[in-house]
């Protein structure tokens, strides 16, 4: 199965007060994160991280991201330094991918776009960065841990997410 997810900022300090998560402290935060990745993720998945995925040394980093499930891939974000991007344990890393999923074209990339490749073919753009503070466009979607319930999704549940917002509106 295919999974996407983004800023999880594992180990920076800021997202309990920027993003206001819900969590007593930092290493709390971490091992939730954690624990709703391998949940969520077998050893045989893959995710694509679409960036800002965590800060400290890369000793550090290198730990959090072997005790995740999966083949991993970075779409790297402004929050991801050299030494997270030169990690082993990514199975790619890039600025922006095109894939296929489930004969749906996917656009990935750290940052929301206002317009994309495919577009106008029904072409979705998967992103981050935003923290679930940016109105979507049609076929948009923010898959960070802030949209989300602290886990990777599928695109499967990242598409129904916005029919239920509909729905919910709709029977208002």
């Amino acid at each position: 199965m295919i999974f996407f997810t983004a800023d999880t900022h594992f180990n920076d300090p800021r997202v309990l007060r920027l993003d206001r998560r819900p969590f007593a402290d930092l290493a709390a935060h971490d091992e939730a994160l954690v624990a709703g990745w391998n949940a969520a993720v077998a050893p045989s998945d893959t995710v694509w991280h679409l960036g800002d995925f965590a800060r400290g040394t890369p000793a550090e980093v290198d730990v959090l991201l072997v005790r995740l499930n999966g083949t991993k891939h970075l779409i790297a974000g402004n929050n991801d330094d050299e030494a997270t991007r030169s990690l082993a344990g990514w199975a790619s890393i890039s600025d922006y991918s095109e894939i296929e999923v489930d004969g749906r074209r996917l656009i990935l990339c750290h940052y929301a776009f206002r317009t994309w490749n495919g577009m106008g073919r029904g072409a979705i753009d998967l992103h981050g960065h935003s923290h679930g503070r940016l109105k979507p466009m049609t076929r948009q979607y923010d898959v960070g841990v802030d949209a989300f319930p602290f886990r990777p999704v599928a695109l499967d549940e990242i598409l129904r997410s916005r029919a239920r917002s509909r729905k919910a509106l709709a029977n208002g």
